[in-house]
């Protein structure tokens, strides 16, 4: 089941809830639905479920779906601003995204990012001297190789 939900900062995130027999990686997760969709439109988060919550009549109940805790994870190892560049890029990317910890391999979207955040954050990245296109956060959507 995938649900947006508000988050701690009031920001809305895809969660996505699942029952399997046992907790899956949550970067696995993100490979297998990337390979499916595009990268907007993977989930946040991931929860695993023992059983899903039901209705007396049998449907999802989507009420008891247990909110997310702690923070975003993109299922990348942390790996630190090497350059200038990237050092820019990464404080943009938190500040708007509102996490307190972005290494240069973790993917924007699956920091909740979405388009309106991309505007917000080429809009930064101007006013700090970078010349930055929407697309170009689109394509390369991880600090490392958005930099260059």
């Amino acid at each position: 089941v995938i649900m947006a939900r508000t988050d701690e900062t009031g920001q809305t995130q895809l969660v996505a809830y699942y029952v399997a027999s046992q907790e899956l990686g949550v970067g696995e997760l993100r490979q297998e639905l990337g390979q499916e969709l595009p990268s907007y439109m993977v989930p946040s988060y991931f929860i695993w479920l023992e059983q899903m919550p039901l209705t007396p009549n049998g449907k999802i109940d989507r009420k008891s779906l247990p909110a997310p805790e702690g923070s975003l994870q993109s299922g990348a190892d942390y790996a630190a601003p090497r350059t200038v560049t990237e050092r820019a890029l990464v404080a943009i990317w938190q500040s708007v995204l509102g996490v307190p910890t972005v290494g240069i391999l973790d993917n924007f979207f699956d920091l909740g990012g979405d388009s309106i955040k991309a505007i917000q954050i080429v809009s930064r990245a101007f006013q700090a001297g970078y010349k930055l296109d929407m697309k170009d956060l689109f394509r390369y959507p991880i600090v490392a190789t958005l930099a260059p």
